[in-house]
């Protein structure tokens, strides 16, 4: 197959312009050449196909460095509430009870921090503490604080008023003075006692009755109540734990 092709030509001042044909067969060994030369159109493909693959390893790149910032400020979290768990916490140190008409109606806890302790916040402690028949969740009142021992262990305070869910708290040693009503905050080397009307909870403990319970901080180790009343009661108080 034959077609022409026209070519102007500058050949002069007054005639510029010469046209030129010539003719071109499509079944010359150029030609074919020239058709079927695909190398641009396939150069641009990858060209296009790597700059997709480029976008794309970014992309996957950013999501993993904000995936791993992510998780490793999570373990960082993890790492220091596990360290504030197993490092903080309360020692119960003992235990005195309240004797009336052979009944024991009321108990001082005494309580300090661990040692190396986080302060503790007893507006958060939860007490909880059972006769073996029944068991109670005591919370913090407020309305039952005092900063001074003024009239001994159990006469500071009205414990009698105290209802089934609620204990008082006596300030025994507060170096700082963090310890407050609204803010009962406990650090190292302060003891408060944790007063609990036992004839509301359980209409008293007779003898020879197995108490267990345990006051639970916010975070950190709790501290333990375990003693049995004894078999007769000779005094008015009485110390049972430890």
């Amino acid at each position: 197959m034959l077609f022409y092709v026209s070519v102007k030509v500058v050949v002069g001042v007054l005639h510029p312009y010469v046209s030129i044909s010539y003719a071109v067969s499509t079944d010359s060994m150029a030609f074919n050449k020239l058709k079927m030369n695909l190398d641009a159109d396939i150069g641009i493909g990858a060209m296009i196909i790597f700059i997709a693959m480029i976008l794309v390893a970014g992309i996957t790149a950013s999501v993993m460095m904000q995936t791993m910032d992510s998780l490793q400020q999570q373990a960082l979290q993890t790492s220091q509430d596990t360290i504030r768990d197993i490092s903080s916490g309360l020692k119960v140190t003992y235990v005195s009870g309240y004797v009336e008409n052979q009944t024991i109606t009321q108990l001082a806890i005494f309580v300090r921090t661990i040692a190396s302790s986080d302060t503790i916040d007893l507006n958060y402690g939860i007490l909880a503490i059972s006769d073996s028949t029944i068991k109670v969740i005591l919370n913090y009142s407020n309305d039952f604080f005092s900063s001074t021992v003024s009239d001994g262990l159990f006469g500071t305070l009205n414990v009698s008023s105290l209802n089934s869910d609620r204990f008082g708290i006596l300030v025994i040693r507060d170096i700082d003075g963090s310890c407050t009503a609204t803010r009962p905050v406990i650090d190292n080397e302060d003891l408060v006692a944790l007063l609990v009307n036992t004839a509301a909870c359980f209409s008293g403990l007779e003898s020879r009755t197995e108490v267990n319970g345990a006051i639970y901080p916010e975070y950190g180790i709790p501290g333990v109540i375990s003693f049995t009343t004894p078999s007769s009661f000779v005094h008015t108080i009485i110390d049972l734990q430890p």
